[in-house]
C-alpha cells in the first residue's frame, strides 16, 4: 500500500467516511476485475458480491492489523465471498432443477413440449408470468391472484389471456 493509501486506512478505522471512501475508490477496480473473473464474466453479479464486499471491509477494519496486508485481506474477503455466491447459485439451481422434475404434468407431454411451455413461460414478462403461473399451474382464481400480487382483477384476468394465448400457441392450439 501506498502512505496515503495507509493513512486512509488509518482515518478510516477512526471513523472516517470520507477516507473509506478513498480506499473503496483506489481498490475497487482489482476487486471488480477479480470477481468478475471468478464469475464468469457476470458485470452485475460481480459489482453486487463487490459491493458486499466493501460493506463488509468497512465493517471489519478493525481486523486489519497491518495495513501492508490490506490488500491481501480485502482479496481474501472477495475469494470468499465468490465463493459463496456461486455455491448459493449452484444450491439456487440445484433447487431449481428438483422442482421442474417434480411437476406432474399431464400423461402425452413430451420432454419436448415441456421444455417448449418453459421457454414460453420464460418469455413472459413477470407480472404476466406470475399471474398465469398462479391461475394455471396451481388453480388460483383471479381474486386470489388480484390480491396476492397487489393488482386490479381486470389487469390479472388481461394477464392471464395473454399469457394463456401465448403459452397454447406453442402447443398449436388457440383459445
Amino acid at each position: 500500500m501506498t502512505p496515503q493509501e495507509i493513512r486512509w486506512l488509518a482515518e478510516a478505522r477512526a471513523g472516517s467516511d470520507a477516507a473509506y471512501g478513498q480506499l473503496v475508490s483506489a481498490h475497487q477496480g482489482m476487486v471488480r476485475g477479480f470477481l468478475r473473473r471468478m464469475l464468469g464474466g457476470g458485470w452485475a453479479d460481480a459489482d453486487d458480491v463487490a459491493q458486499d464486499v466493501f460493506v463488509h471491509a468497512w465493517q471489519g477494519l478493525y481486523v486489519v492489523r497491518d495495513p501492508a496486508r490490506f490488500r491481501s485481506w480485502l482479496m481474501g474477503m472477495a475469494w470468499r465471498r465468490a465463493q459463496d455466491h456461486i455455491r448459493a447459485n449452484q444450491r439456487r439451481a440445484r433447487r431449481d432443477h428438483d422442482w421442474l422434475q417434480s411437476l406432474s404434468l399431464p400423461e402425452g407431454v413430451t420432454p419436448d413440449e415441456r421444455l417448449a411451455l418453459e421457454q414460453a413461460m420464460a418469455s413472459l414478462a413477470p407480472d404476466c408470468r406470475a399471474c398465469v403461473a398462479l391461475s394455471l399451474g396451481e388453480g388460483w382464481t383471479h381474486a386470489e391472484i388480484a390480491e396476492a400480487l397487489s393488482m386490479p382483477p381486470g389487469t390479472v384476468k388481461s394477464h392471464i389471456t395473454r399469457g394463456r394465448e401465448r403459452v397454447l400457441k406453442v402447443f398449436g392450439g388457440s383459445s
